[in-house]
């Protein structure tokens, strides 16, 4: 019984120096994480004094808004870019989760005649594009120049995507969609209310891929869109940086000195980077969730 108790006592000692030594880490790897975040929210805020005073110091003694003023303040549009960039991440990202789920489930059936002739086809793309200005010449051709619909189109549906949503819905059972056939359901009731319910964990993961893409994309605007009233909040938060930065190194300002072009710089990130992080969080629980649970038993 001793001798049990010594070894169960040097057991729990062992976890308990796994767990402090595992907690350390998880803990170092989390202010590794958090620190640029909260550095660059802190030197966004921060005047241009205390940020030359105080290089490594994150928040600031006293609060200075000015570059948010800045760049908030350009009338409506840093409005409407960002009107847009929700617009077209929105309806991006449903469309091309729609177009590429669809596709992927027709060749993810063995019973499907093309099924190796299209997965070919897709997977020739990703080695082999058309370029830039075949790609230009098929936009204006189909007339989306100054179209925010350009900013969707073009890029509808990724090769990568469709292969990754093929292997998932090729793993869920044949058991499912027959039984459901069997008490009438067709394709169409087969892939939108049984597919699609148990494939949310490749859809929220593929979905923040087209999110974030849309999100962040800005060439395309410099592209084909002249009117800067379709531009995306990237591409004006663009030109308010380049012309802060350009007021701060003329030697005559007769415009009221914009704020430090640094401050601006941590603004703009700030501001670009937040709405994604306050997402991210609802749809998390999407990537570790099962993709059967409590779909069959036995």
């Amino acid at each position: 019984m001793v001798k049990n108790i010594t070894v169960k006592n040097k057991k729990r000692k062992k976890i308990e120096i796994f767990d402090i030594i595992n907690t350390f880490f998880i803990l170092l790897i989390c202010i590794i994480t958090i620190y640029p975040i909260l550095y660059v929210f802190g030197r966004s805020i921060m005047s241009d004094v205390e940020r030359a005073l105080r290089p490594f110091a994150i928040f600031p003694k006293k609060i200075d808004l000015s570059a948010y003023k800045y760049i908030l303040g350009k009338g409506s549009l840093i409005y409407n870019g960002y009107a847009i960039t929700l617009f077209r991440t929105i309806v991006g990202t449903a469309l091309s989760l729609i177009v590429e789920a669809m596709f992927a489930y027709v060749i993810s059936k063995k019973k499907y005649p093309l099924r190796n002739a299209l997965t070919i086809m897709i997977a020739f793309t990703m080695w082999f594009q058309g370029g830039l200005i075949p790609t230009f010449l098929l936009v204006r051709s189909l007339h989306l120049m100054n179209s925010i619909w350009v900013y969707i189109f073009p890029t509808l549906m990724s090769a990568w995507n469709i292969l990754i949503m093929r292997n998932f819905f090729a793993q869920i059972p044949e058991g499912l969609e027959e039984s459901a056939k069997i008490d009438g359901a067709n394709e169409a009731v087969v892939f939108f209310k049984i597919v699609l319910p148990l494939s949310k964990p490749v859809l929220a993961t593929i979905g923040l891929f087209h999110a974030v893409t849309h999100w962040n994309e800005w060439f395309s605007a410099l592209i084909y869109v002249n009117d800067n009233t379709k531009w995306p909040v990237q591409v004006i938060l663009r030109q308010i940086l380049a012309t802060a930065m350009q007021s701060e190194i003329m030697e005559d300002n007769v415009v009221a000195t914009p704020p430090p072009a640094v401050s601006v710089q941590m603004a703009t990130v700030v501001i670009v980077t937040v709405p994604i992080l306050l997402v991210y969080p609802f749809i998390q629980k999407y990537f570790t969730k099962g993709m059967l649970v409590g779909s069959i038993k036995g």
